[in-house]
């Protein structure tokens, strides 16, 4: 796997010696954008370097397809800086745009023309010339529309058009792809083979910044930014994030009996247990740690010496879904906390 991009300022992204070596493709630095007076995008810091795949993640109406649209050069932020290639995204060259693919959340499609006639309109674009024929077949054929390349774009599904926008975005062969919610309206198994062919991509050098509304594909990414409310709140290898939602490993203890607080308490206390237990389904702990494999051990002593009769110790998979929405209400809950205290702190 190609090496972790430096960490941006702001969020909290690993950083290996290795990273600051990695070529900066694209950065965004105190990124805000407001439409009528209203902010939207919150002071974003992001750096994305070469060969990499960074998912960005978040509920509907977060900010993610703005944030696309400004790192893309398509709309010029209303403070901070956005930059593409070392230079301001919104001036780029036309030669530095041929090296960019981009696929809208609307796709710029002309219902009359054909499937291979709207390709090769985007194809003439990006100013490809050479082998035209052979590439736009080739495309096709990954997206599974060779068959369909003669029928008109108003005859076919949506989920057709989708991918026939996903080829268009990837016609001219670029090195930075832009792509905003690619597998929307697609099957799992289309959706499977996109993503094997996105890693592909990446292990060939080439850059992808990927918004999805299946917090599942986050499994696919290098690292995943979070999205809430217009800020990013966290950039992490996927791994991370899932421990971000419990901000540590997660253990589920069996008991015999249900736990009383005292019990809770006496958890609580035990060396490497983060917080206090949950109780789950009754007799069931939550329990999260710093290190399961060390702290395990630990946990089933102290219970056996506290008379209690352990049925089981399990770690908990925290999947990707569970993991976003911990954090976005963890994330939601502090904002809220904060304004109770600044509407205190006015009042007095």
């Amino acid at each position: 796997m190609p090496p972790p991009p430096p960490a941006p300022a702001a969020v909290n992204t690993p950083s290996e010696p290795s990273a600051r070596a990695a070529k900066v493709l694209v950065e965004a630095a105190g990124l805000r954008k407001s439409f009528d007076g209203q902010e939207v995008i919150r002071g974003i810091d992001l750096t994305i370097t070469e060969g990499q795949i960074i998912g960005l993640i978040g509920p509907s109406g977060c900010g993610k397809t703005t944030t696309v649209k400004m790192l893309a050069g398509l709309l010029v932020p209303t403070e901070g800086t956005a930059s593409v290639f070392g230079r301001r995204a919104d001036l780029l060259s036309s030669a530095q745009r041929q090296r960019i693919g981009y696929l809208p959340q609307t796709p710029a499609l002309f219902p009359d023309l054909s499937l291979w006639e709207n390709l090769s309109f985007h194809a003439s674009m990006y100013g490809l010339r050479l082998r035209r024929k052979h590439r736009l077949r080739h495309v096709l054929d990954w997206v599974e529309l060779v068959d369909d390349r003669k029928k008109k774009v108003r005859e076919v599904s949506g989920g057709m058009q989708r991918r026939l926008a996903l080829a268009a975005a990837f016609v001219h062969d670029p090195t930075l792809v832009f792509l905003d919610e690619p597998t929307a309206g697609i099957d799992p198994i289309l959706r499977s083979k996109f993503w094997d062919h996105f890693g592909e991509m990446s292990a060939e050098g080439r850059t992808l910044l990927v918004t999805t509304q299946y917090v599942g594909e986050a499994a696919y990414c290098d690292y995943v930014g979070l999205m809430s409310d217009g800020e990013l709140l966290m950039v992490d290898t996927p791994d991370n994030l899932r421990r971000a939602a419990f901000d540590g490993e997660v253990l589920d203890v069996g008991l015999a009996s249900e736990p009383d607080d005292e019990l809770l308490d006496h958890v609580a206390g035990i060396d490497g247990v983060i917080g206090r237990p949950e109780t789950v389904d009754g007799r069931t702990l939550r329990v999260v740690v710093d290190n399961a494999d060390e702290v395990t051990g630990r946990v089933d002593a102290r219970l056996r010496e506290l008379g209690q009769q352990v049925t089981g110790i399990d770690e908990h998979f925290v999947d990707y879904d569970e993991a976003f929405v911990r954090v976005i209400q963890r994330h939601r809950r502090t904002d809220a906390e904060e304004l109770v205290d600044v509407g205190q702190e006015g009042a007095g």
